[in-house]
C-alpha cells in the first residue's frame, strides 16, 4: 500500500462528497434531503475563493480518507483577536484503513492550511469515534458552545 496526500480538487468532488454522507450516516444523521446538490454548490463556491480547503489520503486513485477546513471570519475576541476560525469538518478514513496515522496526517495538513490562512482557533463538532484523536492533537472542550436551529 503507498498512501499519498494530495488537496482536493473539483474532478474528485463527486468522490469526496460521497464520503462526507458516508460520515454523516455513519455519526447518525437521518437523511431527509438529498443534500448531494446543497454540498457541491457549497464545495465550489469556497473552493474557489479559498474559503474551503481539503486534503485526501489515495491509495492509488482510490480516496481513502478526507479532512475539510472552512475559513469564517467575526469580530475578533480576546481568544481570536484576528477574528479568523477554521471549521475543522469532513474527517473521515474508509473503515478498511483506520488506526493507521491516516487521520492525524490529514489533521496535520488542514490545521497547517489554516495557519497559513492566519486563523487564530479551530473549532469542530467532533464524533465520539473522534474525540481521542482531536484530544490527542491539543484540542480542548469548549462548553460554552451553544445552538439554535432555524
Amino acid at each position: 500500500m503507498n498512501i499519498i496526500y494530495k488537496k482536493l480538487t473539483e474532478d474528485l468532488l463527486d468522490i469526496f462528497i460521497n464520503m462526507r454522507i458516508n460520515q454523516l450516516r455513519e455519526e447518525g444523521a437521518t437523511e431527509d434531503i438529498d443534500l448531494v446538490p446543497a454540498l457541491k454548490d457549497y464545495y465550489k463556491r469556497h473552493m474557489k475563493d479559498g474559503t474551503f480547503v481539503s486534503w485526501l489520503a489515495m491509495d492509488g486513485e482510490k480516496i481513502i480518507g478526507t479532512s475539510g477546513m472552512s475559513f469564517v471570519e467575526k469580530p475578533p475576541y480576546f481568544g481570536c483577536p484576528s477574528g479568523k476560525i477554521g471549521l475543522l469538518s469532513s474527517m473521515y478514513t474508509n473503515p478498511k484503513y483506520r488506526r493507521m496515522g491516516i487521520a492525524s496526517e490529514l489533521l496535520d495538513r488542514v490545521v497547517g492550511e489554516a495557519r497559513a490562512y492566519g486563523c487564530g482557533t479551530i473549532q469542530i463538532t467532533a464524533s465520539d469515534m473522534g474525540v481521542k484523536l482531536y484530544t490527542e492533537y491539543g484540542f480542548v472542550h469548549n462548553n460554552n458552545f451553544m445552538q439554535y436551529k432555524l
